[in-house]
């Protein structure tokens, strides 16, 4: 799976973007860290849109993900 390029770019606002491949299934998990406080997403059809702190962030999910969520300042996305 493929990171959109809107979650590359957030690694310059202090996030850290990481991709897992195994053997069924792929995850991209975007880590906001402990300042990114409460974090929402929304999806509406194939576009995510995530709210952390004053910043928002907008995209195009992959066209092969089956879950998107978030906990503890982590997003994940998975195929």
């Amino acid at each position: 799976m493929r990171v959109p390029k809107q979650l590359r770019d957030v690694d310059r606002h202090g996030a850290t973007v990481r991709t897992y491949d195994y053997d069924d299934s792929a995850v991209i998990a975007v880590d906001f860290g402990v300042g990114a406080g409460d974090i929402t997403i929304d999806v509406i059809d194939d576009t995510a849109i995530v709210v952390t702190g004053d910043e928002q962030f907008e995209f195009e999910l992959p066209a092969d993900a089956s879950d998107v969520s978030v906990k503890n300042g982590i997003l994940t996305i998975t195929e």
